[in-house]
Parts: structure tokens; C-alpha cells; sequence
């Protein structure tokens, strides 16, 4: 039985990046996900209500991004990871 790493490389601006103490989770509008999926996304992985999960889906939509999430670099990376796999369009900042 084998076992596969995968490495991961990081550019410079995103090591100074990281090196800040609060980071936002990104959620950006796209033409793929629908409002269900993600008001479903947001109650699932970042345990927002019903109710704040369809204010952030209306904010994406009418304003083209939202913040959903503030916190560590790493924090931040795992969550980006997780929506990403859901197909969601996210990023750090």
C-alpha cells in the first residue's frame, strides 16, 4: 500500500498574507449555484440560520460578494477548501 502527499506552494504574497491576524472568507456571485445550494452551504459549514444564510445568498447576488467569515489564514483556507468541493466560488483576503 502506497501513500500519496500532495505539496502544496505558496507564493511570497501570500505567505505576507497569511502573516496578517484576521483574514475574510470571500463568497463571489457565479452563474452555477443556486440560491438553495447556497443557503444550503452556509447552514451546513458555518452553521449561519435559514434566515442569515438567504440574506448572505441576496447580498452575493445583488452586490456580486460577500464576507461570510473572518478569522485566521488557515481557519480560512480549511473553509475555502470545504466550499470549494461544494462548488462554491470563494477566496481569502
Amino acid at each position: 500500500m502506497s501513500t500519496e502527499t500532495k505539496e502544496e506552494t505558496f507564493t511570497l504574497e501570500e505567505i505576507l498574507t497569511s502573516l496578517k491576524t484576521s483574514h475574510r472568507l470571500i463568497l463571489w456571485n457565479d452563474e452555477v449555484n443556486t440560491f438553495d445550494h447556497v443557503i444550503h452551504c452556509m447552514t451546513k459549514y458555518l452553521d449561519y440560520t435559514e434566515n442569515q444564510a438567504e440574506k448572505i445568498a441576496w447580498e452575493v447576488h445583488n452586490k456580486g460578494k460577500c464576507a461570510v467569515l473572518e478569522g485566521s489564514f488557515t481557519e480560512m483556507e480549511v473553509y475555502r477548501k470545504i466550499l470549494q468541493q461544494e462548488g462554491l466560488t470563494v477566496t481569502v483576503d
